[in-house]
């Protein structure tokens, strides 16, 4: 009966173990994808910044798309 028990608890235990290095390598990749995406943003903010820099006050004049 005891050994029954055991090997339940050892059972559960490697499950859990299991779902947690699952969860962990998921928060990895999320991390990973999140820190991307914050640099890819801050590159572009720097263009927009240096765009706007760099107009002169002259804007570009608007053009209708094709479809008008």
């Amino acid at each position: 009966m005891e050994s029954a028990r055991l090997h339940d608890l050892e059972m559960r235990i490697t499950h859990l173990e299991r779902g947690l290095q699952e969860l962990s390598d998921v928060l990895i990749r999320q991390q990973k994808e999140l820190d991307r995406t914050v640099e890819r943003n801050q590159v572009l903010a720097q263009r927009l910044a240096a765009l706007q820099e760099s107009d002169d006050g002259t804007s570009v004049r608007e053009e209708r798309p094709p479809h008008y």
